[in-house]
């Protein structure tokens, strides 16, 4: 590849970046489900922009490209809400997903005191589940999204890691 992709703290500076990139990935999942109002296909500009500036994102760049993105917030009950993990389709099954995962884990745990992490996904998305699975979440509910697609609820303790980063 020539160039090796870095995980870092996202700036103001790479919102743009982000939301071309989630609209890019999110489409694969959007024809799974055959809805696109799902939330990361219409979620504004400046409410990623505000999320950038609030919560734990992290990008994955290759030079100066964002090829992905992971976000992080911490909830009322002392568990990090992780969403919209995306990776460019061009870079997806190189573990990128998964060293994202681990930064923002790490960050949610020692910056923001998470005792543990939850996330969900799509009933069908099988990609997902993998990944997910393989680093220590474990199915824990269902529940429809407000946009009507069946979702599995996943969660890990804190402190247990992406290993294969």
């Amino acid at each position: 590849m020539g160039m090796s992709v870095t995980i870092s703290a996202a700036t103001e500076q790479d919102a743009e970046q982000i939301f071309k990139l989630q609209y890019l990935c999110f489409q694969s999942e959007a024809a799974l489900y055959g809805n696109y109002r799902i939330d990361p296909l219409v979620q504004s500009l400046d409410s990623l922009r505000q999320e950038v500036v609030a919560d734990c994102v992290f990008v994955a760049r290759l030079g100066d490209e964002v090829v992905g993105s992971v976000r992080g917030s911490t909830t009322q009950d002392g568990a990090a809400a992780i969403g919209k993990l995306c990776v460019h389709p061009r870079l997806q099954g190189h573990g990128i997903g998964a060293r994202l995962l681990r930064a923002v884990e790490a960050a949610l745990a020692e910056e923001r005191g998470a005792t543990r992490f939850r996330l969900h996904t799509g009933h069908r998305s099988e990609g997902n589940l993998r990944l997910y699975r393989r680093v220590g979440y474990q199915t824990v509910g269902t529940f429809d999204s407000p946009d009507g697609v069946p979702m599995i609820l996943l969660e890990k303790p804190a402190g247990t890691y992406v290993a294969t980063a």
